[in-house]
């Protein structure tokens, strides 16, 4: 059994309502145990028989159950809890730094982790921190400037709507538990 973080993109925002407890529901209609939910932003950890050679038939499954179920148009990043743990673990900026976002970007494949690395590149450090990690990227934008940011006006193109969801530090060391 492998227990799994399911990270869902733009739920509860933009019209898109899913309540946790029909999130839970849903996972568990599809034979997924320990399912728990973690704040009303989409995030949902559960178990299932399923190894990480089969993560893409995994998250295929669960995108397909979301959008018949709520008939949107569905995206997740789906990690097992051992990488989230290792992405917590790796952050690399000062979390308790109050001016700060302390951000974990999400990327369902190497090559657009790898773009956004390349384009965060150019990007002035000092106002768009970034680090290159393991499926992911941090940023540590200041408070009230994420959508304003180079790096966070290049998170919002469509392009990376399907492939990326970004969460608070804090976030996820709520879904460790």
């Amino acid at each position: 059994m492998t227990t799994w973080v399911a990270l869902l993109r733009g739920v509860n925002v933009n019209g898109i309502t899913i309540r946790s407890a029909e999130l839970a529901a849903l996972l568990r209609g599809l034979g997924f145990e320990e399912v728990k939910t973690v704040l009303a932003s989409g995030n949902a950890r559960f178990t299932v028989d399923v190894d990480v050679a089969r993560r893409a038939e995994l998250k295929t499954r669960i995108e397909a159950a979301l959008r018949d179920r709520f008939d949107y148009d569905a995206w997740i990043v789906l990690v097992t809890l051992d990488e989230l743990a290792a992405a917590v673990t790796a952050y690399p900026f000062d979390a308790a730094e109050p001016s700060r976002q302390p951000y974990v970007v999400f990327c369902t494949d190497v090559a657009v982790r790898d773009a956004l690395v390349d384009a965060a590149a150019s990007l002035d450090p000092a106002e768009d921190p970034t680090h290159p990690g393991i499926g992911v990227v941090y940023w540590s934008p200041e408070v009230g400037r994420t959508i304003d940011t180079p790096f966070g006006k290049l998170l919002g193109r469509a392009a990376y709507k399907p492939t990326t969801t970004t969460r608070n530090l804090r976030t996820l060391v709520k879904i460790l538990g």
